[in-house]
């Protein structure tokens, strides 16, 4: 089992077999927590948010959504894709 050293400024270096193993590469983000009183990293991908999410149009239109579900007026749920998007249809106005 490869044992790594805590350099200045907390820097730790991932052994190669590991780095390997994981599939990792230079850039990868990594999720750092604490668990039973050891550290675990587990490999993350980010994902950027539509600039549409942080419009007004985009802001307003998922409060509507919201609000509807809060409402109850939902559909579904389905059993599979096609029996959702069939019912999608009949509800356009």
């Amino acid at each position: 089992m490869p044992v790594v050293k805590v350099m200045e400024r907390r820097q730790v270096v991932i052994p190669k077999e590991i780095f390997e193993q994981l599939k990792l590469e230079i850039g990868d983000y990594l999720e750092a927590k604490v668990e039973d009183g050891k550290i675990v990293y587990i490999p993350k991908q980010l994902v950027d948010r539509d600039p549409w999410y942080w419009s007004a149009e985009g802001q307003a239109a998922i409060q509507e959504s919201l609000k509807e579900y809060e409402e109850g007026n939902v559909i579904g749920p389905f059993k599979t894709a096609k029996a959702a998007l069939k019912a999608l249809k009949k509800t356009r106005v």
